[in-house]
């Protein structure tokens, strides 16, 4: 009875597709109030005054809460930081009449139900004064320094100090190519909306009692922020959030809706509901605008002798979000000479935020172009050059992998594309009126684990109940947790039921940055061992018991029963041994960290190979994705069909960043202008064509016990850059601004 491994459905995918599932603002709540947030229409400046006469005179209208009247609040920087906030000032709602970016929430009307709210929102008068903004990041490049450093620093290190002498390799390089690459900003757009929904009750001694529906990548972090700002223990705290339609890393950050719906239900004492409107998911951050400059140079036989990436983000005037986006070339291919960058400029808009592999997508998007317009400088295979500066070692900290099948990962998914069949020559390959050309590219992802606990309980009717405080952002977490502890205590997965989001579990941290699978996985099978421990103890003090002098590493759990391995006959049933518990659940609770000191001498990545096919019509410039392959190694593979579904979404996605995706800014009222799903293009169905998914074999007994590596983000890194080289192969024009819409190409 082995679950690991197996393609088995989601096990929560009947309560998604019958509408049983829960979402944020879809608990049933009674006596329950709504709020709509009003959005500030300028993007620097002061309010100089709020008449929200209008508004309260509407029957229902409970109240409109402003900078005036807002409650006072236990906020400080010294105290209050999420899990994912970057050096610099949170943002807090309603501080003050300042203006620091367009959309900014200046106010909350709360009404008996959402269309009074909505409609008195509209009512509310708001003049402002006035400031110059700047959300032109090319127009600011002259204003770019150096991040300030902070506890973010230890996941999003930066750029590893200059080796070699670049200027003088690059002088003397055979072959050489620089460019400078840009793309525009990018907004999440997850199907469900942010929405916070709070149930105001009160304890014992007449303090309030919070429970809150929340939509987030990780209940802990929401409960850390409201205990923080509104000062309440966290005795009287609880986040559930069982079902979240959709992140991408929206939700590592508690948004502002949290914020008010609290506000709103500890002033009125009621419960509240606010919900944000599409218009304002384009209000809390979102992938930065970056640009960046790349230059290869290599020897007449493509081996690479220098390189130089630099990028410069965008960053909100309070908060200093960095990514790691030019690291990536160094840990990849071995030149001697060796310069990297980073730098920000502070706007006048939101602080970005992750967003779906992010500084990773960013910076391959650029270095993998790069590799294959030095590929054509030197009349080299793209393939073959990355081949030719394979590296087994991470050259930016000089220390080993602690596994890469990279290579396989070319091999094979170059074998399944029938890379071999392709001519050199843009321009070369044609059907009809539609140029066809091939690119490929090289994908990469940190592969971290971090700290979590879980709780498992064998009941007395045989079932094992498991839970963690993680999350389900749509990436299968029920089923292969599931799978986890069914393995780890050899039971059928249909008598595993296991539990997440509420901060009545243990503590686990936000689900971003691919690590979920690892730490969470890791706690859930701890746990299951320590129950299985426990049983053990159990079967030892059975009569003549078999088990008297067996030791952990001499027995097994196959079939619902604990048995000795060397004998196989010396079994005895999970049932009979919970019944000699006195009647009560065989329960544990064990945490899991990272193992620094076996993990400290290896980079821990996932790799991939990415290869796609595009047709553009010659006289249109459209350009269709007629194929893609990705090969993947991501260690061991928990479940191939939820694991497929993680790549194919973010090949889809490396698609739409690539042809689609761009928050347009008009920098005239410093406001992005696209900011619903009717004007923000994302690939649709007629847009995806024949996707395929290679699981590469790989074994790591490093990056975790259960040799596991996050796939959530590896899908996609590699993908727009394939295509930009595929359009390059089909149509003979480099195009180093995402996304690659037709006029760039006529």
């Amino acid at each position: 009875m082995t679950a690991i491994g197996k393609p088995i459905s989601r096990v929560d995918g009947n309560e998604k597709v019958t509408g049983k599932a829960k979402y944020a603002a879809e608990f049933n709540v009674p006596d329950l109030t709504y709020g709509y947030v009003v959005s500030s229409a300028i993007a620097k400046g002061k309010i100089t005054n709020i008449d929200a006469s209008d508004a309260l005179s509407l029957d229902g209208v409970l109240k409109v809460f402003t900078y005036k009247n807002r409650p006072k609040l236990a906020w400080f920087d010294i105290s209050y930081k999420d899990q994912d906030a970057p050096p610099g000032s949170p943002f807090r709602p309603l501080q003050d009449e300042t203006i620091k970016y367009s959309g900014q929430p200046i106010a909350l009307v709360v009404a008996e139900t959402f269309e009074v709210a909505r409609y008195a929102a509209s009512l509310v008068r708001i003049e402002y004064k006035e400031d110059t903004h700047e959300t032109d990041l090319e127009a600011n490049l002259h204003r770019a320094r150096e991040p300030k450093s902070g506890i973010a620093s230890l996941l999003k290190p930066p750029p590893p100090k200059p080796r070699g002498d670049f200027e003088t390799a690059y002088q003397d390089a055979s072959a050489k190519t620089n460019g400078r690459y840009v793309h525009a900003a990018e907004h999440h757009n997850p199907m469900e909306l942010f929405a916070s929904t709070v149930v105001y009750e009160t304890d014992s001694k007449k303090k309030p009692k919070l429970t809150i529906y929340d939509k987030t990548q990780g209940v802990t972090n929401s409960i850390l922020y409201v205990s923080q700002v509104f000062n309440i223990p966290f005795k009287n705290l609880r986040v559930v959030s069982p079902y979240m339609g959709g992140g991408f890393g929206a939700g590592l950050r508690p948004q502002y809706q949290l914020f008010m719906a609290t506000m709103a239900a500890l002033e009125l004492k009621r419960s509240v509901r606010v919900t944000l409107t599409r218009q304002q998911m384009f209000t809390f951050g979102h992938r930065p605008a970056t640009v960046q400059n790349v230059a290869l140079g290599a020897l007449p036989d493509g081996t690479m002798n220098a390189l130089y990436h630099d990028a410069y983000g965008e960053t909100s005037q309070f908060e200093d979000y960095t990514e790691v986006v030019v690291n990536w070339g160094g840990m990849l291919y071995p030149p001697e000479n060796v310069t990297m960058d980073y730098k920000l400029v502070p706007l006048d808009v939101y602080s970005p935020l992750d967003m779906r592999a992010p500084g990773g997508v960013t910076g391959m998007a650029a270095l993998e172009v790069a590799m294959d317009e030095l590929a054509y400088e030197l009349g080299m295979d793209p393939l073959e050059l990355r081949l030719k500066n394979y590296s087994d070692l991470d050259n930016n900290e000089k220390r080993p992998y602690s596994s890469k099948e990279l290579r396989e990962c070319f091999r094979q998914g170059a074998e399944r594309f029938g890379w071999s069949k392709r001519s050199f020559e843009p321009r070369s390959m044609k059907k009809d009126h539609n140029l066809i050309g091939w690119g490929m590219a090289t994908g990469i992802w940190d592969s971290n684990m971090l700290g979590a606990r879980a709780e498992a309980a064998l009941l007395v009717n045989g079932k094992l109940w498991v839970s963690s405080a993680t999350a389900e952002i749509g990436t299968g977490t029920y089923t292969i947790m599931t799978q986890i502890a069914a393995d780890t205590l050899g039971m059928p997965i249909e008598d595993v039921l296991f539990k997440l989001g509420d901060t009545d579990f243990p503590i686990a941290p936000i689900s971003g940055g691919s690590w979920t699978a690892a730490t969470v996985g890791s706690a859930v099978q701890a746990v299951c061992e320590e129950v299985g421990k426990s049983l053990l103890k159990l079967a030892k003090k059975m009569p003549g018991s078999p088990f008297k002098s067996a030791k952990w590493e001499d027995i097994e759990f196959v079939d619902k029963h604990l048995r000795l391995k060397k004998d196989p006959s010396a079994a005895v049933s999970l049932m009979t041994l919970v019944n000699l518990n006195g009647g009560k659940a065989v329960r544990e609770t064990s945490g899991v960290f990272a193992d620094v000191m076996k993990q400290k001498n290896f980079t821990r990545s996932a790799h991939a190979a990415a290869f796609v096919e595009v047709m553009v019509d010659e006289e249109l410039g459209t350009v269709k994705v007629t194929r893609a392959v990705s090969a993947i190694a991501g260690g061991r593979i928990l479940n191939p069909k939820t694991a497929r579904s993680q790549i194919l979404g973010g090949m889809v996605w490396g698609i739409s960043k690539a042809l689609h995706e761009e928050s347009a800014l008009d920098h005239t009222f410093g406001r992005f202008m696209n900011h619903s799903l009717a004007e923000y293009h994302v690939s649709v169905n007629a847009d995806i064509h024949d996707l395929d998914v290679i699981f590469v074999e790989e074994h790591d007994d490093v990056v975790n016990k259960l040799g596991v590596k996050g796939l959530g983000e590896i899908g996609i890194v590699g993908m727009p850059a394939a295509v930009a080289n595929a359009i390059f192969h089909a149509t003979g024009k480099r195009v180093r601004d995402l996304p690659i819409t037709l006029d760039k190409l006529l």
